[in-house]
């Protein structure tokens, strides 16, 4: 174990950690499987030693999401777009675009900021943002809201979990990948429920 996490420190520790980081935030925003969240709570764990350097770590992070999203949103603009204007208008996938396009149009810089706290949100709302042609404009905004919030988030997580388990690092980014996952999982239940009330409420 000792052996595995001395590794993991002199990777993190590396310059070239924060172009990984950049990176893996960027993939995940296209891939979700790619443990982007835990990459960023790993390395401001691990800074809390003093390097890497949190105020870099999440800089990078942000950026790296910010361009991920970016990317995602071109993928949707590109081909999405198409797709949805070549649906026949009685069908049912075609009422569910337009209703994702009248809700976007409403909340997008809300859904934006918050769906990259809800499992696969991400991804699915930078593309549908895409694809029902969303003011670019706006979507850098919100976007950059969301992408330095969560950055923030997921600093200060790692970072305090770093300090309350200095002597023992490996539990201290359990404990940071842990809480990410519980606060996850309360938020989707959250939304779960509040979409099951208003499901009542609507057709009434």
């Amino acid at each position: 174990m000792d052996s595995v996490f001395d590794l993991l420190r002199e990777t993190v520790t590396s310059p070239w950690v924060y172009l990984v980081l950049f990176g893996v935030t960027a993939v995940d925003a296209v891939f979700p499987m790619v443990p982007g969240e835990a990459a960023v709570i790993t390395a401001a764990v691990l800074s809390a030693s003093g390097n890497p350097i949190l105020v870099a770590v999440i800089t990078a992070a942000a950026l790296g999401a910010l361009a991920g999203d970016h990317l995602s949103y071109a993928i949707g603009r590109s081909g999405g777009a198409r797709r949805l204007a070549q649906l026949p208008a009685d069908t049912r996938r075609r009422a569910g675009s337009e209703w994702a396009r009248r809700a976007v149009n409403r909340r997008g810089g809300l859904i934006l900021t918050t769906a990259r706290y809800v499992p696969g949100g991400r991804t699915a709302i930078t593309l549908t943002m895409g694809a029902v042609r969303y003011p670019l404009r706006s979507f850098l905004l919100y976007d950059t809201v969301g992408a330095i919030s969560w950055a923030v988030y997921c600093g200060l997580l790692g970072y305090f979990g770093g300090l309350a388990f200095q002597r023992e690092p490996v539990k201290g980014i359990l404990v940071g990948v842990g809480l990410s996952v519980v606060i996850t999982l309360l938020l989707e239940a959250a939304r779960r429920v509040h979409s099951h009330h208003r499901r009542p409420a609507a057709r009434r």
